[in-house]
């Protein structure tokens, strides 16, 4: 007895395992003259030859199975045919794509609807030559506006799907956010955390330390940090941040500052310091970043405006003014590199390439919070000829935000509400030399359909 109940065991698992396992054969497919509709939408994509795999699904609900075979043009190919995503092989997959740099890869889709198999025109999947860093960290929260539950900030394994906690709010009582690296080296980290046990976490020199930077002589704590290469100093802004809610059905929420300083927090003295031209009444700073070269800051100012009356008039303009690591101190003269103020806009976020040459930045109708901004897009600047183009390629009709260079300058990530208007996505584009940027592609995942 206890023999049979064994061997039933034994077949069942392979009934269940033959199942799973088999692939149904594509035949009497019709041919379809145009491109597959997938989600995300990876079709004429620039991705890293060590990215991880783009698994995909069909948008079209109806699909019953989809089929999928990756050809590239020095050989070889990948399949992988599922019910609800494609589901590539982890090794097959490095594999092809590192033996094809600079190549473009084919695309075949099929999928079974309930009158039969389809089969949709190719698309290709170009490998660019230039690599990217190991990982990406973010911060994961639920929508939201009051309570934040459960929180923390991620770190994500590019070539694979490998995402493990750096810290999260279960350890403590509050909120983490406004984390900075210094250019992608995670030896030098600040991040902050609001709350009852609030405090700004230092990495630097091999060791940690928390301290309390509100000050009787600030705003309030330091936040929105950007490190000096030299990793000297860490510029900051101290906000008093507020929030108001819309009665507008096409907006949610408001998030602005009733004023702002910046600050240069010295990590070899461990003093705090500014400069009076920066921290006026009549101007209000905010986003502060270095130049690669260390001898620049970048910032947003705004003329400050009534609360709440002229919350919408309230626009920020790309600022510059000289910065001297010799001993921490400020030039006199201010630059206005994008008056934006003049043609109705806002800036927020800027970020300079690590290479000199450019400065990303978003542009909302008004404000400095432009993640809650549908309207916001993505800019550029040209640090050498000074002209600022819209990023066409990258933009869609909501919000776009958020934005963070690779180590090398060659890839950005940014923050999307594309997709439902609500969550924000994690979007990565390559940029060449000459500033040329490629049509984004959405963070991969296992299972797309089920994790997004």
């Amino acid at each position: 007895m206890k023999h049979t109940s064994i061997l039933w065991f034994i077949t069942a698992l392979s009934l269940l395992f033959s199942t799973a396992c088999s692939e149904e054969k594509v035949s009497n497919a019709r041919l379809v003259d145009a491109l597959p509709v997938i989600y995300p939408d990876y079709t004429s994509v620039t991705v890293p030859a060590t990215i991880a795999p783009l698994n995909f699904a069909l948008a079209d609900t109806a699909c019953l199975r989809i089929d999928v075979t990756v050809r590239g043009a020095r050989g070889g190919e990948l399949h992988s045919q599922g019910k609800q995503s494609t589901d590539f092989s982890p090794r097959a997959w490095k594999n092809m794509l590192e033996s094809h740099r600079g190549d473009t890869l084919s695309v075949e889709v099929s999928a079974r609807f309930a009158d039969g198999w389809r089969t949709y025109r190719p698309f290709g999947i170009r490998i660019s030559t230039d690599s990217i860093d190991y990982g990406l960290n973010y911060r994961l929260i639920a929508p939201g506006y009051e309570v934040y539950s459960r929180m923390g900030i991620y770190e994500r394994d590019l070539s694979t799907f490998d995402e493990h906690a750096l810290i999260e709010n279960t350890q403590f009582s509050g909120c983490v956010n406004c984390h900075s690296y210094n250019q992608c080296e995670p030896a030098d980290m600040s991040l902050h955390i609001r709350g009852e046990h609030g405090a700004t976490l230092l990495r630097h020199g091999g060791q940690m330390d928390a301290y309390q930077t509100a000050t009787d002589s600030t705003l309030g704590s330091c936040v929105y940090p950007y490190w000096h290469p030299s990793g000297d100093y860490i510029a900051y802004s101290t906000n008093q941040t507020r929030q108001g809610f819309h009665v507008r059905h096409d907006k949610l929420i408001e998030v602005f500052d009733l004023a702002s300083d910046l600050l240069i927090y010295d990590t070899r003295r461990g003093t705090l310091h500014t400069a009076d031209h920066l921290r006026r009444d009549s101007v209000w700073e905010t986003f502060p970043a270095f130049s690669p070269d260390g001898r620049s800051l970048y910032f947003c100012a705004a003329t400050p405006k009534h609360i709440p009356d002229e919350v919408t008039q309230i626009r920020y303009n790309l600022c510059r003014v000289d910065f001297h690591p010799e001993d921490g101190s400020f030039g006199t003269r201010i630059d206005t590199l994008v008056h934006a103020e003049a043609f109705g806009k806002s800036v927020s976020f800027p970020r300079p390439s690590y290479d000199g040459r450019f400065l990303m930045y978003a542009l909302a109708d008004y404000g400095q919070f432009s993640i809650w901004h549908h309207e916001s897009d993505l800019w550029m600047l040209d640090l050498q000829t000074g002209e600022t183009q819209l990023l066409d390629a990258v933009n869609s009709d909501d919000t776009e935000s958020y934005h963070s260079w690779s180590s090398n300058s060659r890839w950005f990530v940014f923050d999307s509400r594309r997709d439902d208007g609500l969550h924000s996505r994690a979007y990565i584009a390559h940029c060449d030399a000459d500033g040329t940027v490629s049509k984004p592609f959405m963070l991969p995942q296992r299972n797309p359909k089920e994790y997004y």
